[in-house]
């Protein structure tokens, strides 16, 4: 069963969703696998971000992690347009490809469960991804609102509940720790 890649979900209203998927991707990295990240509903480059820069491009393993934006960015506060359908359709099959070709050990497709909350993608779509990925590709997918078809399809399902935020006494996100 070692060569088997299982589905995973982290979900819920608690921190750490993003955090969970990029510490597994760099236990996997330190273990000798390649890594993709397609982050969905994202456009700024976070402090996570920056293990392309130390794992990939400019470190002595060049290329085994490979971090996309995909999507039109962040559009929470507006109406997702035809646009921001377009461009995660467009995303999802970029990860479909680094899903079912071999090459890497972790695919993370991150926020994708916004992206599926806001109708961007459709769980069909989604579940198309997992019938097709290579037999030994472990999925991680994140994001609040994680539908109950793919909970029922998931091997691992963490669910972060918020219990208390410093958020709340008005402490903004603060680089390295939040961002």
């Amino acid at each position: 069963m070692e060569n088997r890649g299982y589905v995973h979900i982290y979900t819920g209203d608690g921190k750490g969703k993003t955090t969970a998927a990029f510490g597994l991707a760099v236990r996997a990295l330190c273990a000798g696998k390649d890594v993709y990240i397609g982050q969905f509903v994202k456009s700024m480059k976070y402090g996570e971000t920056r293990i392309e820069e130390l794992f990939g491009r400019a470190g002595k393993g060049y290329g085994r992690v490979r971090i996309e934006q995909l999507g039109r960015g962040c559009f929470l506060g507006r109406h997702p347009d035809p646009a921001d359908v377009q461009s995660a359709r467009e995303g999802l099959a970029r990860c479909a490809e680094a899903a079912s070709g071999g090459r890497y050990g972790v695919v993370v497709l991150d926020e994708l469960n916004i992206a599926l909350h806001y109708g961007l993608l459709a769980v069909d779509e989604v579940s198309e991804l997992l019938d097709r990925r290579a037999p030994a590709t472990e999925i991680v997918i994140t994001g609040r609102y994680a539908p109950q078809a793919l909970i029922d399809r998931a091997d691992l399902v963490t669910e972060m509940r918020e219990v208390r935020h410093y958020y709340s006494a008005g402490v903004l996100s603060r680089e390295g720790i939040d961002r």
